[in-house]
């Protein structure tokens, strides 16, 4: 019942070729990188603050429109250079105040940073200190410190600076980044990142700079952003798909004018780190006396582009992150997240890399399965091969753990009639859920499904060869017709699977937990 499976072709189907065809060579990458970086320490005379933008790990991002990029590649190519390596986190006083979160894990900035402190020291890098910016005696941040420094890790405090970033005369002095605790550093190459945007890892750059120069010692600052990669054209499809990854940011990807002036040369930036290239410069020539650097450009050392060797695989994956993103947009204005200018924004960027939610082969499987069980929420999985399967809500399972079971009998080559988890062990599931956890919906969530499928590996031949193929869903595409629970975005993104849903909700309760 509950197993019951269809296969399907919808739409185009040389999306899921794509997801396996590499177009981007990881290993040439993290050679390039290293030695780029390598050279940068060497120009500044061997000290280098590097900011670091986007993710140092769990780029998925990047693995998506760059296929063939792992998403730890940054902190593999940090390991090739560990010795010479120090990093400092950084982490906003207002957002440790406010509770912010990361959409993508659902934990909070402070907890964010204690996890990429574990994460960096669980692969050998060395976590110099915690930088607290923006501080003004928050209380949650002081308590934040208190737990670092029970935890033997350095604090270093910087301040709120009036005037920043115009006032160049007031943020390069004893009351701007003079104020700043200077931050002791051990190592030539000093990575600054952050558990998310806004954090403050430009300004403790340029305050590390200021300080280092008044003791003498000679530092040099870079940036490393992957997005937008400098040398595609400006509207190559993985520039877009950044653009639309930033949409809720209202990010714009733009010709860097200080480039093209100073070289002759057309290179690709984004609107931020133009608008504040003059602030910048200014506060360099304050500093050391002249800037060492000619356009935005200048200051990265992204090397993603030279890497890519399937251009066509590239493209393709990065219209289908698009249509993704599109989707995500739609959620989030659904929910309260997001604008209705993202939701726009990323409408037209679709047209501009000439797709459209139509070209998602997941969306119209998983609408002809809702219509086929009475309206009811249903799931499509496109499979490696470029086959469908879908999963419908029934007494037992959601949608989505149905596809899931779904997927994984397809997978593995077993008749549809054969039951995976028998309902002898579902039933228990169900009477704790409802019995004695308080829950109202009996049926079971994906990650519950997938505990339950564990079970019955154990003692049965179908069960464990369906376990086995939970791997080959990675980077596959699936949708649903309703959006989901947190536990089961969570159970995908786990497994790897890129999910997208429509914005409605499975109910018309006011309260979705």
């Amino acid at each position: 019942m509950y197993t019951e499976l269809k296969i399907m072709k919808y739409g185009r189907q040389d999306v899921n070729k794509t997801m396996v065809r590499t177009g981007f060579d990881n290993n040439e990458y993290i050679k390039r990188q290293s030695e780029q970086i390598s050279r940068r320490i060497k120009d500044f005379g061997g000290k280098l603050y590097l900011e670091f933008g986007g993710k140092l790990f769990d780029d998925y991002h990047a693995s998506r429109v760059l296929p063939g990029f792992q998403p730890d590649s940054k902190l593999w190519m940090l390991k090739n250079i560990a010795s010479d390596v120090e990093i400092v986190v950084v982490i906003n006083a207002c957002d440790i105040e406010n509770n912010k979160k990361r959409r993508d894990f659902g934990i909070t900035y402070d907890n964010d940073a204690l996890r990429l402190i574990d994460a960096f020291r669980g692969i050998g890098l060395y976590v110099g200190s915690v930088v607290i910016t923006q501080f003004s005696g928050q209380p949650a941040a002081k308590k934040f410190k208190e737990l670092l420094e029970r935890l033997k890790i350095k604090v270093f405090l910087h301040y709120v600076i009036d005037g920043y970033p115009l006032n160049i005369s007031n943020i390069v002095s004893e009351k701007g980044f003079g104020k700043n605790e200077y931050i002791i550093t051990e190592r030539p190459l000093v990575v600054i990142t952050a558990p998310g945007p806004g954090s403050g890892k430009m300004a403790t750059c340029l305050s590390q700079l200021y300080h280092e120069n008044l003791r003498g010692i000679k530092a040099g600052y870079a940036k490393f952003e992957t997005f937008p990669i400098w040398n595609l054209p400006l509207k190559h499809p993985v520039n877009l798909a950044y653009e639309a990854a930033t949409a809720d940011l209202n990010d714009v990807n733009m010709i860097d004018p200080y480039h093209l002036e100073a070289y002759g040369k057309t290179t690709v930036n984004y609107n931020r780190d133009v608008e504040v290239f003059p602030v910048l410069n200014a506060i360099f020539d304050k500093i050391y006396g002249s800037s060492p650097y000619k356009s935005p450009t200048d200051m990265g050392v992204n090397m993603a582009g030279f890497c890519i060797i399937d251009d066509d695989a590239v493209c393709e994956a990065s219209r289908c992150e698009i249509v993704r993103r599109y989707f995500c947009a739609l959620c989030d204005y659904k929910s309260g997240k997001g604008t209705r200018e993202a939701v726009d924004k990323t409408e037209l960027l679709m047209k501009q890399a000439g797709v459209s939610p139509d070209d998602r082969a997941v969306v119209a499987a998983a609408a002809v399965r809702s219509e086929e069980t009475g309206g009811q929420p249903a799931m499509a999985i496109e499979l490696p091969d470029g086959s469908i399967v879908t999963g419908k809500t029934s007494s037992l399972l959601g949608a989505s753990s149905a596809a899931l079971l779904n997927a994984v009998k397809s997978l593995a080559g077993i008749e549809k009639s054969v039951h995976l988890i028998n309902p002898y062990v579902i039933e228990p599931i169900q009477s704790l859920k409802i019995d004695y956890l308080g829950n109202r919906n009996p049926r079971l969530h994906s990650d519950e499904v997938l505990v339950a499928l564990a079970i019955c590996a154990a003692g049965d031949k179908n069960a464990a060869l369906a376990m086995k193929q939970l791997a080959l869903l990675r980077c596959c595409e699936a949708h649903s017709t309703v959006m989901l629970s947190q536990a089961d975005e969570e159970t995908f993104r786990r497994l790897g699977i890129n999910l997208t849903c429509e914005p409605q909700y499975q109910t018309s309760k006011l309260f979705h937990g």
